[in-house]
């Protein structure tokens, strides 16, 4: 049987579906595609997958389908290396499971227990936790493990390596057998595989490279601007590029209207594109843009999903997604079926942590391109120095 291809093919709630058609996942990556239907259908899985792949919706999107509201307590736990990352992968849990209310609660050291403690008191579907931390609530019988039905080691080896191995069996020990379990790991070696053999059943095995992502046939760039500057920039970029169509990202429907309006002013051929269409008016925009009547768009990650529109010569992102993998979903548009495309990324200062995280997600390079600042150009000065 083929393997999915996007969110919307897959047996998931109304609710989940909602939530991630808002935050702009519509594609699977390679580890969703291989690994939800298992676990949706309840095996156990090993996945090889590093950070970036994809992985926190492959095991998130599942565990969040799979939620008895019929029981009170615990019935997912997810344990995690660091701190860092524990946090983070409930945060996107807490999008993935926003209409179907899911709460999700990362647990770990360095923040005061008491605070936990209170939080683990009220109906908390999913714990996301440090080893330590979760052990040491367990100890103190605040958290309790008999309701968990699903458990997910992520980046198990970097977990074994920090010396969590007893923590691991530990809690795993103290879960009742007859849970499902996955793994996620950059690597396999012999003592993730004791584990994986100790702890679970007949796992399915997923190969995923963090190659997967990488976008050989694209070019990458991005400039560090004032948030200010972002639209004379993104004009003199249109011009100096002689860009030939175009999807230009924003993060929010007035952005886009906003972007919009003042591109047109400044005679480029554009449509705004978000949510607040109408399918009639949607589907005209896009027509437009499919048949060359028009060569920009301007839009949300939401108006945008499921568009395959050949000949994209750019993808312009406005503002930096919150999530790295919509950044993928977005250059994505472009360098379809093995034609060549460029992606610009206009970075304003407050946004340097999240475009970060992109870069730190892909082995191709986004290259740094040069703008002078706003108040030193003037009409007939590009803010590009060099593209190719």
């Amino acid at each position: 049987m083929q393997s999915p291809q996007s969110f919307k093919e897959l047996p998931i709630s109304g609710e989940i579906l909602k939530s991630l058609n808002e935050i702009g996942f519509d594609a699977l990556f390679p580890i969703q595609a291989q690994a939800i239907m298992p676990l949706l259908e309840g095996k156990d899985v090993i996945g090889q997958a590093q950070t970036g792949t994809g992985k926190t919706a492959a095991f998130g999107v599942p565990m969040i389908q799979r939620l008895d509201s019929n029981i009170k307590g615990v019935q997912g736990l997810i344990l995690a290396p660091t701190r860092e990352l524990a946090v983070q992968v409930a945060d996107n849990l807490s999008k993935f499971g926003k209409y179907a209310k899911t709460r999700v609660l990362p647990v770990y050291g360095g923040e005061s227990i008491n605070k936990q403690i209170h939080a683990l008191k009220g109906n908390i579907h999913i714990v996301v936790g440090t080893p330590g931390r979760v052990i040491d609530l367990m100890k103190r019988n605040i958290l309790n493990l008999s309701s968990v039905r699903t458990v997910v080691l992520d980046e198990a080896d970097r977990m074994l390596d920090m010396g969590f191995l007893e923590d691991v069996e530990y809690i795993l020990y103290r879960t009742p057998r007859d849970r499902q379990t996955s793994l996620f790991s950059a690597t396999i070696d012999h003592q993730v595989m004791r584990i994986c053999n100790k702890y679970m059943k007949n796992p399915e095995q997923i190969l995923v490279s963090k190659d997967e992502i990488a976008v050989t046939h694209m070019k990458q760039y991005y400039t560090v601007i004032n948030q200010h500057g972002k639209f004379d920039t993104l004009c003199n970029i249109l011009r100096q590029d002689a860009v030939e169509k175009a999807i230009i990202f924003c993060r929010t429907r007035r952005d886009t209207s906003r972007v919009s309006d003042q591109m047109h002013k400044k005679g480029f051929r554009v449509q705004a594109l978000h949510a607040g269409f109408t399918q009639a008016q949607r589907d005209r925009a896009i027509n437009e843009f499919k048949t060359g009547r028009l060569s920009l768009l301007v839009a949300t990650d939401v108006a945008a999903r499921g568009l395959d529109i050949q000949g994209i010569t750019h993808i312009i992102n406005y503002d930096v997604p919150n999530d790295p993998p919509v950044y993928f979903h977005r250059i994505g548009r472009t360098a379809r079926k093995g034609t060549t495309g460029t992606a610009i990324t206009l970075v304003s200062y407050g946004e340097l942590s999240n475009f970060n995280n992109i870069k730190a997600l892909t082995k191709t390079r986004i290259e740094e391109i040069n703008t002078k600042n706003k108040n030193e150009q003037d009409n007939n000065d590009s803010p590009i120095q060099s593209f190719y």
